[in-house]
C-alpha cells in the first residue's frame, strides 16, 4: 500500500526539482499527446486531467486544445503551486485533491493522466469511477510504468538480500503490473459497466536511461520525489546498501553508463455506442 501522507510530502519537498530530473516523465506525457487526433484539438470540449504535477502536460492540453476548459488535479500543494506559475489561462482550475479520494461531478470528453496511475491503491475502483465520468465518445487516457521498470535495481536488491543472508520480502519500492495484468484490470473494472461499452487499446515501451553512478540514479528518484513510499518497511542497513550498490556497478555498467530501465505502459479506453 501507497502512504498517501508520505508521497505528498516528498513531492512536496522535491516539487522545484522535479522538472531537472523527470525526463522519462516528459517523454511520456508527449506520447499521450500524439495519441490524439488532431481533429479534437479545436473543439470546445472539458478536459480532466489526474495527476498534473508541475504543469508539463497541463501546458501541453492548453497548446493543441485552445478552446477546452481544463480542470487539473493533484495532491501535492508543492506541484500546483508551480503548475500554476506556468500555466495562468482563467479556462484552466487547478484542485488540490487525491483523486481516490476527490468526488467527480462533472462529466469530461476527455480524462487524461501521465506517470500517476502507480501512485493508486484502489486501481480498479478509480478506473470504474473515471470512466462513469466520460461523456458519451469520451475518452480516458494514461500512462504509468510497468513491471519492468527498474528490473536491473530489483534483481539486484534481492541478491543482496541473498548475499546477506535475509529473507525478507521487502522491495525497493512499490510493485507495477505488466501490460496484460494492468489490461485485465481495466477489463474487470469496465466490463460490468454494460451500458458504457468500451473500445481499449494499449501499448508499451521500454526507455532506457544512463548515469553516472548508481548514486546519481538514486538522487534522481529522490529529486523528482518518487523514493519508496510505501508503508511496508524495506531494508536500510549501511552494509545492504554497500552490497547493492557494488551488485549495481557489477552488473548493470556498460560503456553508457549505468543502466536504468523504465517500462512505460499506455492505455487508451473510448467510450463507444456499440
Amino acid at each position: 500500500m501507497i502512504n498517501k501522507q508520505l508521497l505528498k510530502k516528498r513531492f512536496n519537498n522535491h516539487a522545484k526539482t522535479y522538472d531537472a530530473y523527470a525526463d522519462v516523465q516528459k517523454n511520456m506525457a508527449n506520447q499521450l499527446i500524439d495519441q490524439l487526433s488532431t481533429n479534437f484539438f479545436n473543439q470546445e470540449i472539458t478536459i480532466l486531467e489526474i495527476g498534473c504535477g508541475t504543469g508539463y502536460l497541463t501546458q501541453l492540453l492548453c497548446e493543441k486544445f485552445p478552446k477546452a476548459a481544463i480542470t487539473a488535479v493533484d495532491l501535492s500543494s508543492g506541484m500546483i503551486d508551480l503548475a500554476k506559475k506556468k500555466v495562468t489561462e482563467d479556462r484552466v482550475s487547478f484542485i488540490c485533491e487525491d483523486i481516490e479520494e476527490l468526488r467527480i461531478e462533472k462529466h469530461y470528453d476527455l480524462i487524461i493522466s501521465n506517470a500517476t496511475f502507480q501512485w493508486f491503491n484502489s486501481l480498479h475502483t478509480t478506473i470504474k469511477k473515471l470512466y462513469k465520468q466520460l461523456k458519451p465518445a469520451g475518452r480516458l487516457l494514461f500512462s504509468t510504468f510497468g513491471n519492468l521498470t527498474f528490473q536491473e535495481l530489483h534483481s539486484c536488491y534481492s541478491h543482496a538480500k541473498q548475499k546477506l543472508g535475509l529473507f525478507s520480502s521487502s522491495s525497493p519500492g512499490q510493485s507495477f503490473f505488466s501490460l496484460d495484468e494492468l489490461s485485465q484490470i481495466c477489463e474487470q473494472a469496465l466490463v460490468p459497466l454494460r451500458e458504457h461499452p468500451f473500445k481499449l487499446s494499449k501499448m508499451e515501451k521500454l526507455e532506457i536511461q544512463y548515469f553516472s553512478t548508481v548514486q546519481g540514479f538514486f538522487k534522481s528518484i529522490k529529486k523528482i520525489g518518487a523514493s519508496n513510499s510505501n508503508e511496508e518497511s524495506y531494508c536500510q542497513r549501511p552494509s545492504f546498501f554497500r552490497q547493492l550498490i557494488n551488485l549495481y556497478e557489477n552488473n548493470h555498467r556498460d560503456e553508457n553508463g549505468v543502466k536504468v530501465t523504465y517500462h512505460c505502459l499506455m492505455f487508451n479506453i473510448t467510450k463507444t455506442n456499440q
